[in-house]
C-alpha cells in the first residue's frame, strides 16, 4: 500500500492506494470520530462492495442510502435523499458519511457532508478510475443544474481517500477508458515524463493491468495533491486541472447528463484545447495528432458531437466557472507537460477550433 498526503495544514489528509483495502478497519477507524456512519452508494456499486465496507465498520452504527446510478441523477432532488436518510436515522454532528462509488457519489456525498448540520466528516472510497485519480481528491463537491455542470457546490475536504485498485476489475471498459482521460490530462498539464510513460503503457493500462493501474493512480494523485496544496480553492494554478473541461462540460450539458461519460467529454475537450493551443503556436500539429492517437488507443472519442454548432459551444461555455467579468478563460497548453489559464486569444481562433469542418482534420 502507498500512502500519499494532500498537504492542507490542519486539514491535510492521506490517500491510501493499494489492493483489497475497502474492508480494512484500520484504514477507516482513525477518521471516524463518532459512532454513527452513513454509507452513500448507488444501485450498481452496492451489490458489489457495500457488504465489504460494512464488514470493516462493525464497531459503528451503520446506515446506508442507495441512490440511482448515473450522471443524470446528480442533482438537488437526489441530494435530498441523502438528507432524508440522515434525518430519518437521526444522525448527529459526529456522524461520518462514506462515499462508496464513482465521481457522482463522491461529489454528492461530499456536498451533503458540507451542508448537513453545517458540516460533518466524510471519507472517500472511490470505485472508478476517474474518481480515484481525480474527483475524490481535492475537495470539490457539487451537483449539476440543468443549465450547467457542477454549478451548485462547495469546497469541502474529506478526512481520507481509500483508493482500492482491486475494485477497478469490475469496471466496464467504457468506464475505465473514461478514467484514463483524466490520467492523460495530468501528463499534458504538468508532467511530461508521465505523458511519455503513458505513451509506452497505454495498452496495459486499458487492459486492466493491476500494476500499471496502481502506478497511474499514484502518479495522478501525486500531481493533483501538489496542485491542490498550492491552490485549494482554485484562485490560480488549480484551474489548470480543468484542461479540456470547458469544452467537455459544454458537450455533457448539450447532450444531456449521462449520454456522454464525463471522461469521454473531457477527452474530446482536450483535443479541442490542444488544437487551439496549436493554432496559437504553442504546440505542433504533430503533437495534437499524437494526443489523438493516444486517446484512441484508450478507446476514447477525439471529436465532439457532430450536431453541436459553434453557437451551442459558445452559449454553454459562457456559463463556465472560469468566466471572469464576462470574459471566457480557457486552459491551454504552453507545451506538452505545461498548461496555462488564459483569455489571450481571439474569437476567430476559438471559432476555428469549434468549426465542424475542422474537427476531422486536426
Amino acid at each position: 500500500m502507498k500512502t500519499l498526503t494532500v498537504d492542507l495544514a490542519d486539514r491535510s489528509y492521506p490517500i491510501f492506494i493499494g489492493q483489497s483495502l475497502i474492508d480494512q478497519t484500520e484504514l477507516f477507524a482513525p477518521y471516524i470520530k463518532g459512532k454513527q456512519v452513513m454509507i452513500v452508494t448507488n444501485t450498481t456499486v452496492a451489490p458489489l462492495y457495500l457488504e465489504q465496507v460494512k464488514s470493516a465498520l462493525t464497531d459503528y452504527a451503520v446506515d446506508e442510502v442507495i441512490l440511482p446510478d448515473g450522471e443524470e441523477y446528480k442533482n438537488l432532488d437526489t441530494l435530498n435523499l441523502i438528507f432524508d436518510a440522515l434525518l430519518e436515522k437521526r444522525h448527529n454532528r459526529t456522524t461520518t458519511l462514506i462515499a462508496l462509488g464513482g465521481g457522482v457519489i463522491g461529489d454528492m456525498t461530499g456536498f451533503a457532508a458540507s451542508c448537513y448540520q453545517r458540516g460533518v466528516d466524510f471519507i472517500q472510497v472511490p470505485t472508478t478510475l476517474l474518481s480515484q485519480v481525480d474527483s475524490s481528491v481535492g475537495g470539490k463537491t457539487a451537483v449539476n443544474h440543468r443549465m450547467g455542470k457542477n454549478m451548485i457546490g462547495a469546497f469541502y475536504q474529506p478526512k481520507c481517500v481509500i483508493a482500492d485498485i482491486s475494485v477497478l476489475n469490475t469496471l466496464p471498459q467504457r468506464e475505465l477508458s473514461a478514467g484514463i482521460a483524466e490520467v492523460v490530462k495530468y501528463g499534458l498539464i504538468c508532467n511530461y515524463e508521465f505523458y511519455q510513460w503513458l505513451e509506452k503503457n497505454m495498452e496495459a493500462l486499458a487492459s486492466y493491468d493491476s500494476a500499471v493501474l496502481a502506478m497511474a493512480v499514484e502518479l495522478s494523485c501525486l500531481d493533483k495533491a501538489a496542485v491542490v496544496a498550492e491552490d485549494e480553492r482554485e484562485g490560480g494554478i488549480r484551474a489548470i486541472l480543468n484542461f479540456g473541461h470547458t469544452f467537455g462540460h459544454a458537450i455533457e450539458t448539450n447532450q444531456g447528463y449521462g449520454v456522454w461519460l464525463h471522461g469521454e467529454a473531457v477527452a474530446a475537450g482536450m483535443v479541442m484545447a490542444a488544437d487551439m493551443s496549436w493554432r496559437l503556436g504553442n504546440i505542433t500539429q504533430t503533437e495534437v495528432h499524437g494526443l489523438q492517437s493516444l486517446l484512441k488507443r484508450a478507446q476514447l472519442p477525439c471529436i465532439p458531437p457532430s450536431e453541436m454548432t459553434n453557437q451551442n459551444f459558445i452559449d454553454l461555455m459562457q456559463i463556465d466557472k472560469k468566466v471572469l467579468d464576462g470574459k471566457l478563460r480557457l486552459v491551454l497548453l504552453s507545451s506538452i507537460g505545461e498548461a496555462v489559464v488564459t483569455s489571450d486569444f481571439s474569437t476567430d481562433t476559438l471559432h476555428q477550433t469549434l468549426a465542424a469542418g475542422e474537427r476531422l482534420g486536426l
